[in-house]
């Protein structure tokens, strides 16, 4: 186990420094000398603070992944390897392909929040699957530019460039317009490209680490056995994956816990395994590994989870850490109640099931007991076939729910043969709507039906007045989902049709 100093390899260069057990990850790089990654929201808002993680993507390769480093602590990061925007650059060819697009084509005015859109346009040039999907035939030059520009009002460029990699990153000054041109003008990188000859070899492996100091400690155990030994002697320590909900509570609740169990990298927390009964989702895979990975088979998934936060912060969330924490507005819970998901907790007891539905008893609170930590989320399969997740909010991406609402519906002849929904932001615990599902259930599946089922739904759960939505807006909001889901079915199946008489058309 190693102690304090921490060992991080910081733009090619180890880095061997002292870091407090709640040092973020952003003050330690600027006690480096490294400013270019800035404290803006302190929350994961903003993305002023993004550095590039070297994270592994298979056994022998790497993906290149942007995160928040105002919220991990700077001891998650022991062993690892870094890229700030300092680092960047190849020393001898001048300016990264990403800095020189922005600035040549003016992404950049007072400069606060460049820093963190270089890191985060810099992990979507080096994705490997925007390098197999871009346009073969852009006129690239030696340094990986394009002249290309983008149609207006595309979230993909023409080079492959996903927009919604920067979703996380907040610009105040310069506009959107010019830092989309300049994402959308990168080609490919470079064959000498130092970053991305970095891609073909094997990921750091995660330290076991342990950090001491007078008011608290850090510690990441070698093994799950042994992390599940130190939460039973101390279950009052706070357990951590991606951090993203401690950053928050740091900042704004000043929360100092004094022991930090650090989870991320054990594999029997991270596996995705998928069988003929149900497929399997380690509590400590990222949101973006599972976008990866699962969603595609999974479409009520493939729709939650690029409405849940941004990228910058899926990066590094987990499912676990989500239901953990027990939050009624919590994106993923409507979505998994609706899949009937069920919860494997693991202690040094021993391990029990639970079904998701009975996770939940109270504001914040379940039913895991202290020294129990959630191993694995499971799916049952097959699938429901018609699914649907609608999230109410104030801003379309990057925002907590008003109201969350999930559809899984099977129907037979027309009928509802099996329906659950899932409901969030409507009462102290995320919840399935029981009256209105019986209200489906076994009835034809029309406009009548729905109506009088969406009457039962809109007096599901307890909304009440906050500064995000009024209770009455609440409940007309679940009876209009409702509706806005028959809508989306009977618009697919009219396409459906369509599609079928265009393919039998003379």
């Amino acid at each position: 186990m190693t102690t304090n100093p921490i060992r991080i390899t910081v733009n090619a260069r180890e880095r061997v420094q002292a870091a407090p057990p709640r040092m973020s990850l952003l003050d330690w790089l600027r006690g480096l000398g490294l400013t270019g990654a800035k404290e803006g929201c302190a929350e994961g808002e903003c993305g002023a603070c993004a550095v590039l993680v070297a994270r592994p993507d298979g056994d022998a390769s790497v993906r290149w992944t942007a995160l928040n480093s105002c919220l991990p602590p700077a001891a998650a990061l022991d062993g690892q390897e870094i890229v700030t925007a300092e680092g960047l650059a190849d020393g001898a060819d001048g300016l990264h392909p990403v800095q020189q697009e922005m600035a040549q084509r003016g992404g950049s005015q007072c400069g606060y929040c460049t820093p963190g859109f270089i890191c985060s346009m810099a992990a979507e040039f080096y994705r490997p699957e925007r390098r197999a999907t871009g346009d073969e035939d852009a006129d690239e030059g030696v340094d990986g530019s394009s002249g290309v520009s983008a149609p207006c009002g595309d979230s993909h460029g023409p080079n492959g460039f996903d927009l919604h990699a920067l979703s996380g990153n907040l610009c105040r000054c310069t506009g959107y317009r010019p830092i989309r041109d300049a994402a959308y003008a990168l080609g490919r990188p470079h064959p000498g490209d130092p970053l991305a000859r970095r891609c073909a070899s094997a990921a750091p492996a995660a330290a076991a680490t342990s950090v001491a100091a007078e008011d608290g400690w850090f510690l990441r155990p070698a093994t799950l056995a042994e992390a599940l030994d130190r939460l039973a002697q101390d279950p009052k320590m706070v357990v951590i994956a991606g951090a993203t909900d401690l950053g928050v509570e740091r900042n704004i609740r000043h929360a100092r816990p004094r022991g930090l169990l650090a989870i991320d990298h054990l594999p029997e927390l991270q596996a995705i395994t998928w069988a003929d009964d149900a497929v399997e989702i380690g509590a400590a895979a990222t949101l973006s590994e599972i976008e990866r990975t699962v969603s595609g088979r999974v479409p009520l998934l493939a729709q939650l989870l690029p409405q849940f936060a941004s990228r910058l912060i899926r990066n590094s969330a987990t499912l676990g850490g989500n239901l953990g924490t027990a939050s009624p507005i919590g994106d993923a819970a409507p979505a998994l109640l609706a899949l009937d998901a069920e919860l494997d907790l693991v202690s040094a007891a021993g391990r029990r099931t639970v079904p998701l539905k009975d996770f939940f008893t109270g504001y914040r609170q379940t039913v895991r007991t202290a020294g129990e930590l959630i191993r694995v989320v499971r799916i049952p399969l097959p699938l429901q076939p018609h699914t649907a997740f609608h999230k109410i909010a104030k801003r379309r991406f990057e925002d907590i729910s008003s109201v969350a609402v999930a559809y899984a519906v099977t129907l037979r002849d027309g009928h509802v043969d099996d329906v659950r929904i899932g409901l969030g932001g409507v009462a102290a615990t995320p919840l399935r709507a029981l009256a209105a599902e019986d209200a489906l259930r076994g009835r034809e599946w029309t406009p009548a039906t729905v109506d009088e089922a969406a009457s039962v739904l809109r007096a599901e759960g307890t909304p009440m007045d906050d500064l995000r939505a009024s209770a009455d807006y609440r409940a007309e909001m679940l009876a209009q989902s409702l509706h806005r889901f028959l809508a989306e079915r009977e618009d697919r199946e009219d396409r459906s049709e369509e599609h079928v008489k265009e393919e039998t058309r003379p």
